[in-house]
């Protein structure tokens, strides 16, 4: 924006007084010896810091930046603060200021070309994509070095021209609209839809917009052209008001939660203090350049930042005891992380700053090396490499396990992936539709289709001609339910929302498959309180969980139906220090680093102890009844497991290949010549055979009969069947080809278990042995990607979890017959 000198001091001005100091000097005219008309060859040459009322004693000695110059005033190059050259400029013999090349540090130089109208027609890369540029009077033309076209065609004169169609590489064409002052009103996509945009009249600001479907997304302004509401396609509103000074002051989500902006510095953007929903209270401390230098939580807890003079965080402070340092070099590059414990992390770079080691506290090296354009090439880390191979247009086109096996990928014009070969010869296709939505799928003779509404939402997909999934919406475009057919039952996944767009209940149903009756149904139901908190969950047939929180959400304790049975005590970090249920009591204690360090429960047999080593790998668990220990290879992967007890020692190593895949037992089998599995596919261990399909799914697993061993044809043989979405629905366990074990697995769309059932060898009323004629049937439960829920015809089993999390608080075992009688217990019991 070109603005006066006039502006410039006024602005000036107003900084000063918001940083608390005096404003110096600033004049409102520019000397007399600026003018407009010849060159007088006055240039910028270097930038340096005089005065920083932060710093008044320790300025930098060296320019903050510094500029070359050629001999006809034309920038030549750039360097840093710390005196390195990070940018350099060529320009045309003939025509002053017309550059023709231009390089960053360590990077390959871009050359340009020119018509006689001084129009750029060629731009040259070598390590990358190079372009040629057409122009005719109404359109440009675009190639690249891969024969890709693309062309612009244009409507308009000088500040009024624009692209009103564009011919992508691959044929599909889009177009846009604008008014008479060269606002966009309509876009159409390569599939001839049009989505259309209504500015306002006088600002040109969007008010609404108009998808394919009808569907409409409308926008408000106040009179300083800030957004005051938006509503969605589903009719749900955001809301915000500001200050007279244009500050947000408050904002409102579509569920309804209000988050409040609270300021002290009437010449300040920056708040002091935040409320959310829940009424809690943060604060905020800045610097005068805008730094946070405290945030204090809702508890009045404080977290506090450090900075250098060049606005770098060098130190943050938590609660505790815990904090953080970090050093930088003399371009501002991260060199150095070092936590409270002293363990610190130190970090190189190439010339280019690109990240090229990281070297672990006990000196362990990750490195990377980078191409000419700074993509990684490869990583090597405990002396095994990955590698990555590109195209002239950037993409991964091979990546190299440490096996040294091959995964390639292919793209098409417009660089979506159409093909990918894994390490064992697995080849997948995609096919896109012209706006680019998946449409087609192809994996080693599975052929899936994938079909959307005019909203661009999936509705369904088939297999090989077979329907597969179906997705379900309501008006207002919300997801209601999910079904499909697995092992001939129908099984579906319902959604419920409250007005605020917010998920109310999941069931999960299964029918049967002739008379579509309901054999297992599962609902979980969410709640929430006034402040828009989930502290609320009802599962299946158990009375209402109810969450007891503080401040912004932090878990207090938990109740069961009218019975409280968890409560916590926290730090000042929010962390977990006491859980109290029943007559126990779980004390938990971190280390300095803010590892976990002890969990110490009232019944010593089972307490434990935690120990870490200086890169913040577990490893060792003691406690009254025995201690594990783990040993890790110089990658990070684990290499054994040492356990001790009064009267045990046993020692487990664990042997990989170089990609990470297990190798027979060193100490078991110490003539084992194997070194590596170049497909990434385990044929053999000291127990089992295995075998794979295409699809690099396991098919069958045999037992292994040692070399020297008579063969009796006693193997037992394990066999297992998928369905198309690569999942386990069908097991056989057989011994003298006579069946020991049958299952059958069922799945929800989602591909979740939701039954299991299992035939076993028995003896019958003739006195033979075969499989049982009725199945043991176990149905499963979920809420989200949480199993809460296993029942069979003996028992019911629900699990409780920590909100937001998959750790396992409470569980419910129900008698089958008498599910109105319950006993509940923690997982310590």
């Amino acid at each position: 924006v070109l603005t006066t000198q006039a502006q410039r001091a006024e602005e000036a001005r107003q900084q000063a007084i918001s940083g608390g100091t005096e404003p110096s000097a600033f004049p409102d005219t520019l000397p007399g010896y600026t003018e407009y008309g010849r060159d007088n060859g006055i240039r910028l040459s270097a930038v340096w810091l005089t005065h920083d009322p932060e710093y008044p004693e320790n300025l930098p000695a060296a320019p903050l930046v510094r500029y070359g110059w050629t001999p006809r005033g034309e920038l030549a190059v750039v360097y840093d603060r710390s005196g390195k050259q990070v940018r350099s400029f060529t320009y045309d013999d003939k025509y002053r200021g017309r550059m023709v090349a231009h390089r960053h540090t360590g990077r390959p130089e871009i050359r340009y070309r020119y018509d006689s109208d001084g129009r750029v027609t060629e731009q040259l890369n070598p390590a990358g994509l190079s372009y040629t540029y057409q122009y005719e009077k109404d359109h440009i033309t675009i190639t690249d070095s891969l024969d890709r076209r693309e062309v612009l065609h244009t409507q308009g004169e000088a500040g009024l021209k624009r692209v009103v169609k564009k011919e992508h590489a691959d044929g599909s064409v889009t177009q846009s609209q604008f008014d008479a002052v060269g606002r966009l009103r309509t876009q159409t996509d390569a599939a001839g839809r049009t989505t259309e945009y209504s500015p306002d009249v006088v600002t040109g600001l969007i008010t609404r917009i108009t998808t394919p479907d009808g569907r409409a997304s409308a926008f408000y302004y106040n009179h300083h052209s800030q957004l005051t509401s938006a509503t969605g396609p589903d009719g749900l509103e955001i809301r915000r008001e500001y200050d007279e000074l244009g500050r947000l002051i408050q904002e409102t989500a579509p569920d309804g939660d209000i988050t409040r902006y609270r300021y002290d510095n009437p010449h300040s953007d920056l708040p002091c203090a935040t409320e959310d929903a829940t009424g809690s209270r943060k604060t905020m401390t800045w610097s005068r350049y805008g730094q946070l230098l405290s945030f204090t939580d809702c508890s009045g807890y404080v977290t506090r930042y450090d900075h250098d003079r060049f606005g770098q965080m060098t130190a943050v402070h938590r609660e505790e005891g815990l904090s953080q340092y970090r050093a930088y070099d003399s371009r501002g590059q991260l060199i150095a992380v070092k936590d409270t414990q002293g363990h610190e992390t130190r970090y190189e770079y190439n010339i280019a700053g690109d990240l090229t080691a990281v070297i672990a506290p006990d000196g362990s090296r990750n490195g990377t090396q980078y191409d000419a354009w700074g993509k990684a090439i490869c990583t090597t880390q405990g002396g095994l490499t990955r590698s990555m191979e590109y195209d002239a247009a950037g993409r991964v086109i091979r990546l190299t396990s440490e096996n040294g096996s091959h995964t390639t990928f292919r793209y098409d014009v417009l660089d979506r992936l159409i093909q990918e070969t894994g390490f064992d010869g697995r080849t997948q296709r995609y096919h896109h539709d012209l706006t680019g939505k998946l449409i087609r799928s192809e994996d080693e003779g599975l052929v899936t289709h994938w079909h959307y509404d005019e909203a661009d939402r999936l509705t369904h997909r088939t297999v090989n001609g077979e329907t597969a999934e179906r997705w379900r919406y309501d008006e207002r475009g919300w997801l209601t339910d999910i079904s499909h057919i697995s092992e001939g039952h129908r099984v579906a996944v319902y959604y419920g929302y409250d007005e605020k767009g917010r998920l109310t209940g999941e069931r999960q149903t299964v029918h049967h498959p002739q008379t579509e009756a309901l054999l297992w149904q599962h609902e979980t139901r969410h709640a929430y309180n006034a402040q828009g908190l989930a502290n609320r969950c009802i599962p299946d047939s158990l009375p209402a969980v109810e969450w007891l929180t503080y401040g912004s959400g932090y878990l207090a304790g938990m109740k069961l139906g009218d019975t409280p049975l968890v409560e916590y005590t926290r730090d000042r970090l929010h962390r977990e220090t006491l859980r109290s249920f029943g007559r126990y009591e779980l004390t938990t204690a971190y280390t300095p680093a803010g590892q976990l360090q002890s969990q110490h429960l009232n019944s010593l047999l089972s307490d434990r102890d935690y120990t870490w080593n200086d890169n913040g790998e577990l490893i060792r668990i003691s406690s009254p009844r025995q201690t594990r220990s783990y040993s890790y290879s110089t990658t990070g992967r684990l290499t054994g497991v040492h356990t001790t007890a009064a009267n045990l020692d046993i020692r487990i190593p664990y042997a990989t290949d170089p990609a990470g895949n297990r190798l027979p037992d060193p100490e078991l089998h110490p003539d084992s010549t194997l070194s590596m599995w170049p497909d990434n596919r385990i044929a053999r261990d000291a127990h089992y055979l295995y075998r794979y399909d295409r699809h690099g799914r396991l098919t069958e697993k045999t037992d292994l009969i040692p070399e020297g061993v008579i063969r009796t044809d006693d193997e037992r043989t394990h066999r297992y069947h998928y369905d198309s979405q690569h999942r386990l629905v069908h097991y056989t366990r057989t011994q003298y080809e006579e069946p020991l074990v049958e299952s059958r697995y069922l799945y929800d769309p989602l591909g979740r278990r939701v039954a299991k059932r299992v035939w076993r060898r028995e003896r019958d009323l003739t006195g033979w042995m075969s499989l049982s004629r009725k199945p043991q049937v176990t149905w499963y439960g979920w809420d989200g990607d949480r199993l809460t829920t296993i029942q069979n015809d003996r028992s019911r089993i629900q699990t409780i979890y920590q909100p937001g999390s998959f750790t396992p608080l409470i569980r419910v075992e129900t008698a089958t017959g008498e599910l109105a009688k319950t006993q509940r217990r923690s997982l310590a019991d």
